[in-house]
């Protein structure tokens, strides 16, 4: 399977194939509306505006497993993004990212890139992977890594 084979529900419900964002480096989050991490936002807004315009996109997917820190409605979630922190890169429905109901996307990426000592389980909120042009998951970044501290990174794949 190639990453461009999955698809996901957007916020606003329509279903998104991946392949739309071929030849893009996507950097792919799980985001929460209410936890420590969440500030994050502001630099991966930040990242999207710099580098949009050659091909780099941010794709947000919410998750409510880590502590109950994304409890509100896709709408609710939609508005806290742009309101807080004005986003404005496409942000989906959301997913679970570990256990019986991983999004397959999940699956997927958690098998392209192993986090600490060969684990597969996302930890927590605003864990980050990293996917070149040609859809290879080149990284996953844990979450207490700012997401500005990723522009070498990114400036390389671009």
């Amino acid at each position: 399977m190639s990453i461009y084979e999955y698809t996901a529900k957007s916020l606003k419900g329509n279903e998104i194939p991946l392949s739309e964002y071929r030849e893009y480096v996507m950097l792919i989050v799980n985001t929460a509306s209410k936890c420590g991490f969440t500030p994050q936002y502001e630099e991966l807004e930040q990242l999207y505006n710099e580098y949009k315009d050659k091909k780099f996109i941010v794709l947000g997917f919410p998750c409510n497993q880590f502590g109950n820190q994304e409890p509100g409605s896709e709408e609710e979630i939609s508005e806290f993004c742009q309101v807080n922190y004005g986003v404005t890169f496409p942000m989906f429905a959301k997913v679970d990212v570990n256990g019986e109901d991983t999004h397959p996307l999940f699956e997927y990426l958690k098998e392209q890139a192993t986090g600490l000592l060969g684990s597969k389980a996302v930890k927590w909120n605003f864990t980050k992977f990293l996917v070149n042009r040609n859809g290879e998951v080149v990284d996953r970044i844990a979450s207490t890594t700012s997401p500005l501290k990723m522009k070498s990174d990114i400036e390389a794949l671009l």
